[in-house]
């Protein structure tokens, strides 16, 4: 499980838990994911003791802490529009090489709705191509090429 979903889980049995959250991952969408399950607090592991002190505390008075070093990452991420489970989809086998026509076939759809998908995709991360979106779904976070 990861940290994200354990977040999520302890959220919903307390709903009052005040979770800061400690990582490594720096990416815009897992921020957001971490926020987005009930995390209060998000910090990197790079953070000064000092800092990663006042977080706790902010985050026990039941405030909101965001890494200064992440935040702006934050704020851009709120800015975009969400992917669909689909765009999700496609946007992953873009990113791997696939052309239009593999990615329909994998995906048992028509190669119309992929040109669709991948057109929204490009919107919605405010980019112009295939390369420019899988490289920026790949530094923000949005995906991962496992």
């Amino acid at each position: 499980m990861s940290g994200t979903e354990a977040t999520a889980a302890i959220v919903r049995e307390f709903p009052d838990a005040r979770i800061l959250m400690l990582s490594t991952h720096s990416g815009e969408e897992e921020i957001y994911r971490a926020m987005q399950a009930g995390a209060r607090g998000y910090v990197l592991k790079s953070i000064v003791r000092e800092e990663l002190l006042r977080a706790i505390r902010e985050v026990y008075e039941g405030r909101q802490f965001i890494d200064p070093a992440v935040a702006p990452l934050l704020a851009q991420r709120e800015g975009h529009r969400s992917l669909t489970n689909r765009e999700l989809e496609v946007l992953r086998l873009v990113a791997k090489g696939f052309g239009n026509k593999e990615v329909a076939a994998a995906l048992n759809i028509a190669e119309v709705t992929v040109k669709l998908h991948v057109s929204h995709v490009f919107d919605k991360l405010n980019v112009k191509d295939r390369t420019e979106a899988a490289t920026a779904a790949l530094q923000r976070g949005i995906i991962t090429l496992d």
